[in-house]
């Protein structure tokens, strides 16, 4: 997988003569005049309000929020894009719940190291059982746990983890190296390839038969603390798989760095050597020597029908081709924490943003004349799940993907007011992030690649599975850096920014009258000219020939799409 990103010249010569050929289009002074802050901030109020209980899948806050969705569609005159004619479509999922009332521990030569569920050791499962199991597993680490031919990398080196629990570290192999290293920039330096998500790891020791996969929690390299790690309290999510799919790791979790680091010791093995060690290709897997990890906790199983909510404005000139726009309706409800209180998760901007951002687009495009192209509306379930509902849709499309033009998707908007600035996601991707550049630049500001590269912020959202299948994406998410602001420049952006990460995934994500939303119409506003753009045309956005991402569309599109 390559990530390129834009020199910073070649953007600003794209950006300008992009901006050239392309005239405004709202008939404003204002270019975010057709997008209106105030009914944004009242849409986010109303979804992270009590009423919607954090709008978990499932639960009743889903029983609020997908009527409420479907008439906000209807109230801006759409149509309905689901399954048989309807407004949404059926995600089956299950929700598995580990309680922290069990036992785990790692025994190293007969000597036991007990490990306490949310503080040393967070773990859960996706299988649909009553218990979370695991006797005497041997345990072994592989470093980054990469196997990438293209790049010349392979940590397992064909070690067998069946039955076996494989230990990562998080991130790529050269996220931590120094300049000189042989790995420095293997994998893109501080920007993170999918290798360096969670996900992937998972992922690959599901295919190499492990029993469990833990990986090593560092701040810096996981890019959000523990906190975030273990705030879902053992519930995880999955969409129900057939009998022929492949199965999920049974157990998957994390290690909290200094209990990580303790049982290595215990085991005679020193975790920072092995951390520098595993920055060689030539990194072999080290088995922890007589060291077993077992684990017996109950979990209790539910099978729920989620929804993704669906809508479209039927496109005049090529209706059997689509411009998606998409956000995710879904955060992490309602729970009791230790002292018994009741707990909201409420997701205002994450992503309450994403969903305001959605109606005003359509609102736009309502107010002008029919597009050539048609538009779609999704409102995603289980993002925040492992982009389940956006997944599933990619699996049981409701539009050929073949003829799906662009997707466009908007998670996290910022509320700081307005800026100098925009952020691109995984910049050098396609060029569709050009378009966005050059929109920005009609409203006097300037793109920039996302800051924050580390944080794998391309990988974390619902055009992921869109991408995955061929399909050109941009992703706006504006968490990806300090915003230079208008009103107290970046270090202004900087606070906001910091105080957003502090509340990520947290109760504290909540509306708030204070905030500037006209920072996050900027956005809005350009992803709707990016789309906009796109729908009234017959052309079709392309990958650049550097994307991981390019060989599928030209493997799964038409000629003509090409």
């Amino acid at each position: 997988m390559t990530q390129k990103t834009f020199p910073r010249r070649s953007l600003f010569l794209a950006t300008v003569l992009t901006a050239v050929l392309l005239a405004p289009v709202t008939g404003h002074a204002d270019p975010t005049a057709e997008i209106s802050p105030s009914r944004m901030s009242e849409t986010m109020k109303i979804l992270a309000s009590d009423r919607f209980e954090g709008r978990a899948p499932g639960t009743e806050g889903e029983k609020v929020t997908v009527p409420w969705l479907i008439e906000q569609y209807k109230a801006l005159g759409l149509e309905p894009a689901g399954e048989n004619g309807g407004w949404t479509q059926t995600v089956p999922m299950i929700r598995t719940r580990t309680a922290a009332n069990g036992s785990i521990t790692a025994r190293t030569s007969g000597r036991t190291l007990p490990l306490i569920q949310l503080q040393d050791i967070y773990l859960s499962t996706l299988l649909p059982e009553d218990r979370l199991q695991v006797k005497n597993a041997p345990m072994v680490f592989v470093g980054y746990g990469v196997h990438a031919p293209e790049r010349h990398w392979d940590d397992f080196k064909g070690v067998d983890l069946k039955g076996k629990v494989a230990v990562f570290l998080v991130n790529d192999p050269d996220f931590d190296a120094a300049p000189g290293e042989p790995v420095a920039g293997r994998f893109g330096g501080k920007t993170m390839t999918y290798y360096g998500r969670w996900t992937y790891k998972y992922e690959e020791a599901a295919r190499r038969g492990a029993v469990a996969a833990l990986i090593v929690h560092d701040t810096a390299g996981a890019s959000y603390p523990w906190s975030t790690v273990v705030a879902p309290g053992g519930e995880a999510y999955d969409v129900e798989h057939a009998a022929t799919e492949s199965r999920p790791v049974p157990v998957q979790g994390w290690l909290e760095g200094k209990a990580a680091a303790a049982l290595f010791q215990q085991a005679g093995l020193d975790l920072e050597a092995l951390r520098i060690k595993a920055r060689s290709e030539s990194f072999r897997p080290v088995t922890l020597k007589h060291t077993t990890l077992s684990a017996d906790l109950p979990v209790t199983v539910d099978r729920l029908h989620s929804q993704n909510v669906l809508a479209k404005i039927t496109g005049a000139k090529y209706p059997d081709e689509t411009v998606m726009f998409g956000a995710h309706w879904d955060a992490y409800g309602k729970s009791t924490d230790a002292q018994g209180n009741t707990v909201i998760r409420r997701g205002a901007i994450d992503d309450g943003s994403g969903i305001a951002a959605l109606f005003e687009i359509a609102r736009a495009f309502k107010a002008g004349p029919k597009p050539d192209r048609t538009i779609r509306f999704a409102a995603w379930t289980g993002e925040e799940r492992g982009l389940l509902g956006s997944g599933w849709y990619v699996a049981h499309p409701l539009a050929p993907l073949d003829k799906t033009a662009a997707n466009l998707t908007m998670d996290v908007l910022q509320m700081a007011g307005p800026a100098h600035n925009a952020f691109i996601i995984g910049a050098g991707q396609d060029t569709l992030q050009e378009q966005f550049a050059a929109a920005v630049a009609l409203q006097g500001r300037t793109a920039q690649p996302e800051a924050m590269p580390e944080r794998g912020a391309f990988y974390r959202a619902d055009h992921l599975p869109f991408a995955r299948a061929g399909v050109p994406v941009l992703a706006v998410m504006d968490m990806a850096g300090k915003f230079d602001l208008l009103k107290g420049g970046t270090e202004a952006g900087g606070k906001w920014l910091t105080a957003y990460m502090a509340c990520y995934h947290q109760a504290c994500d909540a509306w708030s009258p204070d905030w500037d939303v006209r920072g996050a119409a900027q956005d809005v506003w350009a992803v709707w000219k990016v789309g906009h753009d796109v729908a009234f045309s017959h052309d079709w956005p392309q990958w650049k020939a550097g994307s991981e991402f390019a060989a599928i569309r030209q493997k799964t599109a038409p000629a003509t799409v090409q």
